[in-house]
């Protein structure tokens, strides 16, 4: 009977730590999903803004 409390005990222990670590990443999550969709949102508007040029990939930079 002690073996199976202190097994219970100890698997009890281990949920609360396991939840607490899903809660944390969960709310990471939640902070990288918003940050992301800002930099889509910040992205779109860049390219909205900068549609007039032709961008051509083996084009030397106006600097060079």
């Amino acid at each position: 009977m002690t073996q199976l409390e202190e097994t219970v005990a100890h698997l009890t222990r281990q949920v609360e730590e396991l939840n607490e670590v899903v809660a944390r990443q969960d709310t990471e999550l939640s902070k990288m999903t918003h940050r992301v969709r800002m930099l889509l949102e910040r992205e779109a508007e860049r390219e909205q803004a900068n549609s007039g040029g032709v961008v051509l990939g083996d084009e030397r930079p106006p600097h060079y």
